[in-house]
C-alpha cells in the first residue's frame, strides 16, 4: 500500500451535524482559497471559481458551456445522449453543493450565480431532453434552486442597503416557486409546503423590516424639522407617522 495520509483529525475536529450545512473557506496549501463542506462520511472540498471540481469539460469553463457549442453546430435538432445526460447531472449536483455552502456562509451574490448556473443548465436540459419522463424527473429540482435564489437574492439586496429591492426579491421569488411547482405536481409536498411558508415569511419580514426602516426616517426628519424650528413642516411629518402607526403598509 502506498503511504497516504488519511484526514481523522479534521473529521475530530470538525464535528457533521445532519440539521445544518456545515462549510468554511480555506486557504490551500498552494495560497488558492478553497471550499469545504462537512458531509456524514468526510469533507468536500471546492473551488470557488469556475466548475467545482475544477476541471474544464473539453476545454470549457463548465460542462453546459460546452454543450451549448455543441447545440448550436449540430445540423440536426440536439439531443442529450445518455453519457451526456449524466455529466449534467453530475455538474448540477456540483454547483448544488457548492451554492449550499455559498448560502451557510453568506456568500449571497455567489449563492445567486450557481443558482443562475443551475437554471440555466436546467432550461437547456428542458430544450434538449432525450425523453419526456427524465425531463420531468429533472424539473422537479427547479422550485428548489428558485427557492435558494430567492433567499439569496433577497439577503444580498439588503446587504447593499435596499429593502425595497429586497421586498421585490422575494415577491418574485415566491411567485416563481408557486409556478414551478404548480408545473411540477397538482399538490405541493411536505418539502414544497415548508419552502412557501419559509419564503411567505422572508416577505413579511423585509416588509416589515423596509417599513421600519421608512418609520426611521420620517422620525429623524421630525426631530430635524423641530430643530429647525420648521413646526408646519413637523406636523405634517408628524400625522404621517401617526397615519402609518394606524395604517400600517400590507
Amino acid at each position: 500500500m502506498g503511504r497516504f495520509r488519511d484526514i481523522d483529525s479534521i473529521l475530530r475536529r470538525w464535528a457533521f451535524r445532519p440539521d445544518v450545512v456545515r462549510a468554511r473557506m480555506i486557504r490551500a496549501r498552494d495560497g488558492r482559497h478553497v471550499l469545504q463542506m462537512r458531509i456524514d462520511l468526510g469533507v468536500l472540498q471546492m473551488e470557488i471559481l469556475g466548475r467545482p471540481d475544477g476541471r474544464r469539460p473539453h476545454g470549457y469553463e463548465n460542462y453546459l458551456e460546452y454543450l451549448m457549442e455543441r447545440a448550436a453546430q449540430s445540423s440536426a435538432p440536439f439531443v442529450l445522449s445518455q453519457r451526456q445526460c449524466q455529466e449534467v447531472d453530475r455538474e448540477f449536483l456540483q454547483y448544488h453543493y457548492r451554492r449550499l455552502c455559498w448560502l451557510a456562509l453568506g456568500e449571497f451574490r455567489r449563492a445567486i450565480a450557481d443558482a443562475d448556473h443551475a437554471l440555466a443548465l436546467l432550461d437547456f436540459a428542458s430544450d434538449h431532453a432525450p425523453d419526456a419522463q427524465w425531463l420531468a424527473l429533472h424539473e422537479q429540482s427547479r422550485p428548489l434552486v428558485l427557492f435558494h435564489r430567492a433567499q439569496a437574492a433577497t439577503f444580498y439586496a439588503l446587504e447593499q442597503k435596499s429593502p425595497e429591492s429586497a421586498a421585490e426579491e422575494a415577491e418574485r421569488g415566491l411567485a416563481q416557486v408557486q409556478t414551478a411547482i404548480a408545473l411540477t405536481t397538482d399538490q405541493p409536498g411536505p418539502e414544497e409546503t415548508l419552502m412557501l411558508e419559509q419564503l411567505q415569511r422572508l416577505r413579511t419580514w423585509v416588509r416589515e423590516s423596509e417599513n421600519g426602516q421608512e418609520d426611521r426616517i420620517l422620525q429623524q426628519r421630525l426631530a430635524e424639522a423641530i430643530a429647525a424650528e420648521q413646526y408646519e413642516l413637523a406636523a405634517q411629518i408628524r400625522d404621517q407617522l401617526r397615519a402609518r402607526q394606524t395604517h400600517p403598509h400590507p
